[in-house]
């Protein structure tokens, strides 16, 4: 690893601290501290030779805040609740004094004062879980990981693409393919959004799993994926392509008991000199749609020229 990368590396880590600090007043030594040490953990797995480490760290940090924004809404939450079950009970109380006509004044005045403070602490809940709801949003606006899979997301393909393609000679062996889960919407519309939502957590794992570490996967849509392979001929891309759809269709998701059979289609293309973003995935979706048509759980092969 060369010294300038990891100066960039550590003016990302720094610069992202130092806007996030910016963006919420509200920021404690805790959460800072707790950063740093995720962002020393991220640090020590990168490997010395591969820069493509280096990238993908520094896409994670961007999304580290992001964890901790949902952590606080978590516990603001469980606070809320907790002062509603307490408002009740005083407020049950207070109606049986009342009506056993026990006369308690000074002790009903205490808590008609305990019940009006509770219920200010929860509008006050109530005014930060909306402010925080809305820093998450913000948050994943802003965000290279789709929040569902934890696999790179739409906004990060774009960003890779541009870069890739706006160098004069195309990488060599850089293939692109499109992977779509067959009929995803009769999944979703017999068994719910919910087993939709694990289906999609199973697939993004298995793919994290079975690919190399070079490799990149992105959430490209709804149901599909995308992955960017390096350094490979055609023929071993067919095979590890092939391979992934194996896994998949002999894995076994089990949602409520009920076995989920899963299985994708994929289409594949080479990036060639003066490709754009839209012609690579354009011509790589063309494969995908001849691979559904060709009866699904197959692969699909669209190249220039027959290359």
């Amino acid at each position: 690893m060369q010294n300038d990368d990891l100066k960039s590396l550590v003016d990302s880590i720094c610069n992202n601290l130092l806007e996030q600090i910016h963006e919420h007043e509200d920021t404690t030594k805790e959460q800072i501290v707790n950063y740093l040490r995720e962002s020393a953990n991220i640090v020590s797995s990168i490997k010395h030779s591969d820069v493509t480490s280096i990238n993908n760290a520094k896409l994670v940090f961007s999304d580290a805040y992001k964890d901790i924004a949902k952590t606080s809404l978590l516990s603001y939450e469980n606070t809320n609740e907790k002062f509603e079950e307490l408002a009740l009970m005083h407020e049950q109380t207070l109606n049986h004094c009342i009506e056993e006509q026990i006369d308690l004044p000074t002790i009903a005045e205490k808590f008609n004062e305990i019940q009006g403070h509770m219920l200010d602490e929860i509008k006050k809940a109530n005014e930060i879980i909306t402010q925080l709801t809305e820093q998450v949003k913000t948050l994943e606006v802003k965000s290279n990981i789709d929040s569902l899979t934890k696999v790179f997301n739409r906004r990060a393909l774009t960003t890779y693409l541009d870069d890739i393609c706006s160098k004069k000679t195309a990488p060599k062996d850089f293939h692109l393919l499109i992977i779509d889960i067959d009929d995803f919407k009769k999944i979703n519309d017999k068994h719910g959004h919910i087993a939709g939502d694990k289906v999609l957590i199973f697939i993004a794992n298995i793919i994290r799993k079975t690919l190399r570490d070079g490799d990149k996967i992105f959430r490209y849509g709804g149901e599909e994926f995308i992955i960017i392979l390096n350094r490979i001929n055609i023929k071993d891309c067919l095979s590890i392509t092939q391979r992934l759809l194996k896994i998949v269709s002999d894995n076994k998701l089990i949602y409520k008991s009920e076995s989920l059979n899963v299985t994708m289609s994929a289409g594949t293309t080479l990036l060639v000199d003066g490709d754009t973003p839209d012609s690579l995935i354009a011509r790589a979706d063309a494969a995908l749609y001849k691979a559904k048509k060709n009866g699904k759980n197959q692969i699909f092969s669209e190249n220039v020229n027959g290359i």
